[in-house]
């Protein structure tokens, strides 16, 4: 191709364009000079600036380097020409979202869709008029700048989700030592003392529970027994249940009011622990067993889960209305004692068990509980313990509770 036809084939630029507003960094791959040259001076006059490639593996290298934020390369070139060079620009991590406009002097409809295919996201004649020119790049160019905007924001977003992710293994990780201490505290499965035998299962609604429970030997004649219920599930819940639990822990019951009497710590407790100014408060049933009598002293804080079921006697529930802690300052605790017979139970729950709703909304009600606990009476203590979280579970058609369930079982062997 001589000279005259290399001019014929450039676009005109004898008069100056307005200058452009929004300019960018665009690389220019064209292998004639004039062309080149003549398309380099538009754009430049245009505010933009203007990268050059002779031709399409230069102009890989110079796109590597510089991440232009338009590319327009011709088609007809030596080495690798302008639809080839689309191709690799798709096929590079860093390169593939690049604004192309594909140049040619031919722009028939087969041409535009092999350019199209082959990763061309525009055309552009050069035939083409200065104002179409201008209205082209332009056009590439806030696209490109919306494709790096988006870019940018995804990179953002997976950053966040990446610290996101960090920061909530961590706080699971948290959450899962927090719940294996609290584990701890609570009272081992076994024989507790001499003819007493301890069982117990517990699923909080969360990792952490509120609901919590503890035996434990007062002197070598009383065992204390209690269990909690907070209003609420989760880390609160069991931050508020963790201080109550170190509250009623058996020594230092003794020191602050001489004894483990349910009465005298109900009111302690109810002193201590008022209802908080978002309205959270503890039920609370607490015991006291006289080993040697096998009389049983109680008494309840808004709490109607303890049940007592008799190997030849139907079972009956040992509470009576009272209010939670904390609604009263000057509330009275009732007590009440009986005595049990050997091969008695004593289970203690929270109501997280006998409020499983079944998919129509009906709780499970603390009469099908009972109903639970008596098939199991000749069944060992944790066979019956877990009878009633199988049957809780297939009531409600889903193993997860909702809320806080436990059941604590004590059996008098002798």
């Amino acid at each position: 191709m001589n000279l005259d036809s290399m001019k014929r084939l450039a676009p005109s630029f004898d008069s100056p364009a307005p200058a452009c507003s929004i300019g960018g960094t665009i690389l220019l791959v064209e292998d004639e000079p004039v062309t080149r040259a003549s398309m380099a001076a538009r754009l430049t006059r245009l505010g933009h600036r203007v990268l050059e490639a002779e031709n399409g593996r230069a102009g890989l290298e110079v796109a590597r380097r510089e991440r232009p934020d338009l590319i327009i390369v011709d088609w007809m070139m030596p080495e690798m020409d302008g639809p080839t060079f689309c191709e690799a620009v798709r096929r590079d991590p860093l390169l593939k979202l690049s604004h192309i406009l594909l140049m040619t002097a031919h722009d028939q409809p087969a041409q535009i869709a092999e350019g199209l295919a082959r990763g061309a996201d525009d055309f552009l004649s050069k035939a083409a008029s200065k104002q179409e020119i201008t209205a082209r790049v332009l056009a590439g160019l806030r696209t490109s700048r919306l494709v790096r905007e988006l870019e940018t924001t995804g990179s953002q977003l997976e950053s966040s989700m990446l610290l996101l992710q960090t920061k909530q293994t961590e706080m699971e990780a948290d959450l899962q030592s927090a719940a294996t201490f609290v584990r701890s505290v609570l009272p081992p499965a076994g024989n507790v003392v001499q003819g007493i035998e301890l069982a117990w299962e517990y699923q909080p609604a969360l990792t952490l529970g509120g609901d919590l429970f503890g035996v434990a030997s007062i002197d070598a004649e009383h065992l204390g027994l209690y269990i909690l219920d907070a209003s609420g599930h989760g880390v609160a819940a069991a931050l508020r249940s963790v201080s109550l639990m170190t509250f009623l822990r058996v020594e230092n019951m003794l020191q602050l009011i001489g004894s483990y009497d349910p009465e005298k710590v109900l009111l302690e407790a109810n002193r201590r622990f008022p209802l908080s100014d978002e309205g959270e408060y503890f039920t609370l049933w607490v015991g006291q067993l006289h080993l040697p009598t096998r009389s049983l002293s109680y008494a309840s804080a808004g709490h109607h889960g303890v049940l007592l079921s008799s190997a030849e006697r139907p079972s009956r529930w040992l509470t009576h209305p009272s209010s939670p802690l904390g609604f009263d300052p000057a509330a009275v605790f009732a007590g009440n004692r009986i005595t049990l017979q050997p091969a008695d139970r004593l289970f203690l729950m929270s109501d997280g068990i006998y409020e499983a709703s079944s998919p129509t909304g009906e709780p499970w009600g603390r009469w099908r509980f009972q109903q639970a606990i008596e098939t199991q009476k000749r069944s060992p203590l944790a066979s019956t313990i877990s009878h009633s979280f199988t049957e809780a579970r297939r009531w409600q058609e889903q193993c997860d509770f909702f809320d806080d369930a436990a059941v604590v079982g004590l059996e008098l062997t002798v």
